[in-house]
């Protein structure tokens, strides 16, 4: 049993198959232990990583994993696909099918894809809220032109959802060649932003998300879990 956020007695009593009334006298007895500090509140709340032992017996011993991946162009940010390869396919690791995707990228978009079975971590990291920024290096087919700039920095209405974007900073880096930072993630939205010039884009490329990189040493299609600094930190300022 993987619980997301429980009771201790309902807990107990769940894993073990008792009543919940007979958790309180082992309770008394000393026989639960919580992260390793023995229980004394029924009330007490048990995380979907809480390390929870009644007696000599684990009942629950999750352990979070969080995942950076270079997604290559082809492939679907998804669990499962009856059609074309997914990003868990092509995950070495005994607990890919835990794993679910931290912000999507689209069939034919690459880079930094991240995975976890943290829900709040992902909760944290997608929320609008947070202001968390993802910078995208993107190739178009015309040339870009400093109209490009202050269109985006401006935001963008679109009648079709009858929202207006946010503004996003885009950075010229060459006649067909620019990065891109925003902080949301509609559909399509770079594509369609771009499309509002006429100028189709031929390949979009995610770099960052909030202060951590893409891996310069991860080829498409390789991942590596992160490190306890990256996880904690990701949500920080783009640097």
């Amino acid at each position: 049993m993987q619980s997301k956020r429980a009771r201790l007695d309902r807990f107990v009593s769940g894993v073990v198959g008792i009543n919940r009334r007979d958790v309180r006298p082992m309770l008394a007895q000393k026989r639960v232990l919580v992260d390793g500090c023995v229980a004394t509140d029924i009330n007490q709340v048990i995380g979907e990583f809480s390390h929870v032992m009644l007696d000599h017996r684990v009942l629950q011993a999750n352990t979070p994993s969080y995942v950076m991946l270079n997604k290559p162009a082809g492939v679907v940010s998804a669990t499962k696909d009856v059609r074309h390869k997914t990003v868990i396919d092509l995950l070495d690791r005994s607990d890919r099918e835990n794993l679910h995707i931290v912000g999507r990228l689209d069939f034919n978009s690459s880079g930094l894809l991240l995975l976890t079975n943290d829900g709040q971590w992902s909760r944290h990291l997608t929320t609008p809220e947070k202001n968390i920024a993802k910078l995208y290096r993107v190739t178009l087919e015309k040339p870009i032109t400093e109209d490009y700039v202050h269109a985006f920095a401006e935001g963008m209405y679109f009648s079709y959802e009858n929202i207006t974007t946010l503004p996003a900073k885009l950075n010229i880096l060459s006649d067909f060649v620019a990065e891109v930072s925003l902080v949301e993630g509609r559909y399509h939205q770079i594509k369609r932003m771009f499309g509002r010039f006429q100028n189709p884009v031929l390949t979009l490329h995610r770099i960052a998300i909030g202060n951590l990189p893409l891996d310069p040493s991860l080829a498409p299609g390789k991942s590596r879990a992160l490190t306890e600094c990256e996880a904690n930190n990701i949500g920080q300022e783009l640097l």
